[in-house]
């Protein structure tokens, strides 16, 4: 056997081999970044939780069902957790900004949807008396078309297109 064709069957032999074996190499990739990927999934959840629970301790005490004396340790304690998740999820997602630090960035997420929350409610207040009036009157020529009275067996009420009434089933 000449030696060119040795080298070939070689080469081919080693291609293969690199062929077959390239899905096994790529599981243990994507398992590797899985777990960071699950770990980040799992702090973000915790950070919106802990986000949820600063504002709702905020409107909590706005409302007065916080004491005074308890709510500044509860909210500081709330911080503190908050931030650390803000710190572990910097070491998972290093990003840009550097000098902004955990706790700032909690406090202007917080304020952020505050002022959301504070911009719905006058949204709401654009609607006047007039226009509700003509939403209830549209509403109930729409439900006036399509009901059908009652039921004379049972009484419960009934839609036109029903030729059975949906309670006791007797034919209308």
């Amino acid at each position: 056997m000449d030696i060119g064709a040795i080298f070939l069957l070689v080469s081919v032999c080693i291609l293969t081999g690199l062929f077959v074996a390239r899905p096994f190499m790529q599981r243990r990739r994507v398992l590797g970044n899985a777990g960071n990927n699950q770990e980040l999934s799992a702090l973000l959840a915790e950070r919106d939780r802990l986000i949820g629970a600063l504002q709702d301790l905020d409107f909590d005490h706005t409302l007065g069902k916080i004491p005074g004396e308890d709510y500044p340790g509860m909210r500081a304690s709330l911080l503190k957790r908050a931030a650390d998740i803000l710190r572990q999820l910097d070491l998972l997602q290093p990003q840009t900004l550097e000098s902004d630090d955990a706790e700032s960035r909690v406090e202007a997420v917080i304020a952020e949807r505050r002022a959301d929350a504070a911009v719905e409610p006058a949204k709401k207040r654009e609607i006047t008396d007039d226009d509700l009036e003509e939403l209830l009157a549209a509403r109930r020529a729409v439900r006036k078309e399509k009901s059908g009275g009652f039921c004379p067996n049972c009484g419960k009420p009934i839609m036109r297109s029903d030729r059975f009434c949906s309670a006791c089933g007797k034919s209308i």
